[in-house]
């Protein structure tokens, strides 16, 4: 699905619940995290060639970018809070005729800045890439 207008109402509905649609929450950036998913070191001896974050439509308005592929749909939305700035980003699957959203990470402060939320992106579309794989290989199996 690719239409900006269908698009922009998932995005609506999805950020007017957020807490209905991603029952554990938003993931609040921090060290504990970026450690979890091994992203403390800049240079990495391993490349990552799946090059998820790399192949996307950007639609940019007022409020947003949207990021669009055939696997995902991604809103990343700058936002002040107390006069701080904070970036949220949604991520959800690009399916035929829905868009699913998957998680939501904020990052703040010192952990606000693109590089990271880039490679946040990176390693999370990898993780739910992995996810549908999985779910998809396990689909086929049980309809031998």
């Amino acid at each position: 699905m690719n239409d900006p207008f269908i698009l922009e109402s998932y995005y609506n509905r999805y950020i007017e619940d957020i807490n209905d649609w991603l029952p554990d929450g938003v993931i609040d950036v921090d060290l504990e995290l970026l450690n979890k998913l091994d992203l403390l070191h800049f240079h990495q001896k391993t490349v990552n060639d799946t090059d998820l974050t790399r192949f996307f439509h950007v639609i940019e308005s007022e409020d947003k970018l949207t990021l669009i592929n055939d696997q995902f749909v991604v809103w990343i939305v700058p936002d002040n809070i107390e006069m701080v700035p904070v970036t949220y980003t949604l991520i959800a699957l690009n399916k035929k005729d829905t868009v699913q959203l998957e998680l939501a990470f904020t990052t703040s402060g010192i952990y606000n800045n693109s590089q990271l939320v880039l490679r946040l992106l990176d390693a999370y579309l990898l993780e739910i890439q992995n996810t549908e794989d999985f779910i998809e290989k396990i689909e086929k199996q049980s309809c031998k």
